[in-house]
């Protein structure tokens, strides 16, 4: 039975295929390792860690150069990583620990560079093929730190290894040590330096700054001068712009204006007062204190009189004097009365001429105030200048001061967490690790090995390749014969005997007659198996009780007579040749129901022999005595003989040997066959190695016999 295995089967087979190639590459690839392993001189690996912090720490408030978020970003850590492999970081390493004059550095690293007078010697004055050989030297010795220097980040943290791998310990450790330090260094010399740049730059700024500043305030004054501005006070936001300024013209104003004002009313109450109330009852008279002396003198003069007129006449003379007297007091409270009058309208005058004086002078301060406004105009457009100078010039002086601090302070967000410490054992080679990895590279190579040899190797080695790249009917595959194919294919329980057989019922089936009447067995070159393919087929035929003649139709190199032991004198050539004794020439075969035509005398031109229509005649003759006709035919590839012969059979059984012939030239032979018309019922795959049975080209095959042996069959 037939079926497909899957790929991994196939794959399997291919190795099983090239096991040797597979095994000896693996090998060799192990003993490499091994010779390495051995031959390589120990390493020693000292690491050191360090925590790298996105964000630095706070001695001071002042803001630094730096953005706050600028450590958030993805590529922080990643730019941290790279400046940690810069060539810039290994040239400082070099430089520090003067790597240029240590022989034991250039030794650790297995080198030993030209020592010439340079050795180790510092500060010596140096010729100049000399000064080329150091610098010569500083590059070898910072390539080789690159070379050696391991950066290792621990995955979600903030920490990162740093190891050196030298052959000697403490050069290991001394220069993985080196490494973070001067990584610290680096970093706050950045740092500096990006400050440095700053504050030139700010510098710069604050120059020009100052310059522009005085300008515009120069020209502020200037015009403020030309224009009579004089500015008493300012008032100034917290950004330090003028929103309002009180002038020297306002500030008259503002108090002439108040002069006039209290003018204005102190005319309205003198006013008031003049036409008021009398004189003698006005708030002045009453207020007035000679009025009041005189008023209370008259009232000490006027009881007495009442008192004495008790007693006596209006004629008295004390009464008289006292009357007297009264009058006279009335007299001189009239005359101060008149006087507090007069004052009232005096006070008039003189506060309307003040007022009229005031008024006067605050039209003209208020036309020169217009005036100084218009001219205002152009003066704050020269303050706000100088006021955005100012402003300028202040916000960068304070920028400038705190980069100062912050460049000062010298903080970085670096920290060493563990140093390196002298190695106390090799790091490498390791036996195992170099062994594993010896085999995985052999596998790979094997796998190269096994993949270029399938595809140099271009012969038919899966049966269904027959179907799905030659497209051809697969008839069956015949295994590797243990002995000689005539001794396996007389006993019938052979294996090759079971595949033949298969093969004829196969074939039986191509046609709707069964068995072809007449067919050739041919191949693309010879030693494929078309000889034992045609006895094979043609035994199983008379076996079943017909009369096959097997006819040796290859002119140029016949094998059937040896194989059966008889002379070839006579035979297919001497028919071609106008001979007409068929039965004559024909031979008994040794197995049931089987007879033989062999070849003959080979003949000079086997084409021209064939290339008439003789040969379908001694067909249709044998017919007439044979039950089937089984021609052994030629190859096909290099001869015209197989298509020639082709054109008078039936058909073609086509025989493919496993693993020789390439697709290309398979296919150039079956072309030849389809140009002459030919029909081909089938191929056979011969040859096919047991373990490609076992375990799979495509296809199975268990004789019925040996699987029922084995315990496998089934009934």
């Amino acid at each position: 039975q037939f079926y497909a295995v899957p790929i991994l089967k196939q794959y399997l087979h291919t190795i099983i295929r090239w096991k040797w190639v597979v095994i000896g590459t693996i090998a060799a690839c192990l003993i490499l390792g091994l010779i390495v392993t051995l031959l390589t001189a120990p390493t020693y690996t000292a690491s050191s860690q360090i925590e790298i912090n996105r964000e630095q720490k706070k001695v001071t408030n002042v803001e630094g150069l730096n953005s706050a978020q600028e450590g958030q970003d993805f590529e922080f850590y990643e730019t941290q990583y790279a400046l940690l492999r810069a060539p810039s970081l290994a040239a400082r390493v070099a430089k520090k620990l003067d790597l240029a004059h240590n022989l034991a550095f250039f030794a650790a690293a297995g080198i030993s560079p030209e020592t010439g007078v340079l050795g180790s010697a510092k500060g010596v004055a140096l010729t100049g093929p000399q000064r080329t050989q150091l610098k010569s030297r500083e590059r070898l010795a910072i390539n080789l730190l690159l070379g050696h220097i391991a950066i290792e980040p621990i995955r979600r943290s903030r920490l990162v290894k740093v190891g050196f791998t030298s052959r000697s310990p403490d050069m290991s450790a001394l220069i993985a040590n080196a490494w973070t330090q001067e990584f610290i260094g680096a970093s706050m010399d950045r740092q500096f330096a990006a400050t440095a740049d700053a504050r030139n730059f700010l510098e710069g700024r604050l120059a020009a700054l100052k310059i522009k500043l005085g300008e515009s305030e120069r020209e502020t004054v200037t015009y403020a001068t030309s224009k009579g501005i004089v500015a008493l006070d300012s008032v100034r936001d917290a950004q330090g712009k003028t929103t309002g300024q009180r002038t020297l013209a306002a500030a008259d104003l503002e108090a002439l204006n108040k002069a006039l004002t209290e003018a204005t009313a102190d005319r309205i109450a003198a006013a008031s007062r003049v036409s008021g109330t009398r004189g003698d009852v006005s708030p002045e008279a009453l207020a007035n204190t000679a009025i009041s002396d005189l008023r209370r003198q008259k009232g000490e003069a006027a009881a007495e009189y009442a008192k004495l007129l008790v007693q006596f006449e209006p004629g008295y003379p004390a009464a008289q004097a006292l009357a007297a007297k009264i009058r006279s007091l009335d007299e001189a409270i009239a005359r101060e009365t008149t006087r507090v009058t007069a004052g009232r309208g005096q006070s008039y005058k003189e506060a309307l001429a003040k007022e009229s004086a005031l008024r006067a002078e605050v039209e003209k301060l208020r036309a020169q105030f217009d005036t100084q406004q218009r001219d205002s105009i152009q003066y704050g457009i020269y303050q706000r200048e100088a006021d955005t100078n100012r402003q300028l010039y202040d916000a960068l002086l304070q920028r400038y001061k705190e980069l100062g601090i912050a460049g000062l302070v010298g903080v970085n967000n670096i920290a060493i967490v563990d140093v390196a410490e002298v190695p106390t054992g090799p790091s490498a080679p390791s036996l195992p690790k170099n062994m594993a990895l010896a085999l995985i590279i052999g596998l790979g190579l094997a796998a190269v090995v096994v993949l270029g040899l399938e595809q140099v190797k271009e012969g038919v080695l899966d049966p269904d390749q027959i179907t799905r790249v030659l497209n051809l009917p697969m008839l069956g595959y015949t295994p590797v014969a243990e002995n000689t194919p005539l001794e396996e294919l007389e006993n019938p329980k052979t294996e090759l005997s079971e595949a033949y057989f298969s093969i004829h019922s196969n074939l039986a089936f191509s046609t709707s007659h069964g068995l072809p009447k007449s067919f050739m067995v041919t191949s693309t070159k010879p030693s494929e198996g078309k000889s034992t393919s045609a006895l094979a087929l043609a035994r199983i035929a008379g076996r079943i009780g017909k009369r096959v003649l097997l006819v040796d139709a290859d002119l140029r190199s016949p094998s059937l007579h040896r194989q059966f032991e008889l002379e070839n004198k006579a035979g297919l050539s001497n028919l071609l040749a106008g001979g007409d004794n068929l039965m004559d020439l024909v031979h008994e075969a040794p197995f049931k129901g089987g007879f033989l035509l062999l070849s003959g005398p080979t003949p000079p031109s086997p084409a021209e022999l064939l290339s008439g229509d003789r040969m379908k005649s001694l067909v249709e003759e044998m017919l007439q005595h044979f039950d089937h006709v089984v021609v052994d035919a030629p190859p096909v590839l290099g001869l015209t003989d197989a298509p020639l012969l082709a054109s008078a059979l039936e058909g073609c059984v086509f025989v493919i040997q496993a693993g020789e012939s390439s697709i290309l030239t398979i296919r150039a032979s079956l072309q030849r066959l389809r140009m002459v018309n030919a029909h081909i019922f089938g191929a056979i795959l011969t040859k096919l190695n047991r373990r490609d049975v076992d375990y799979g080209y495509g296809y199975s095959y268990e004789p019925y016999g040996r699987a029922k042996e084995d315990g496998k069959g089934t009934s």
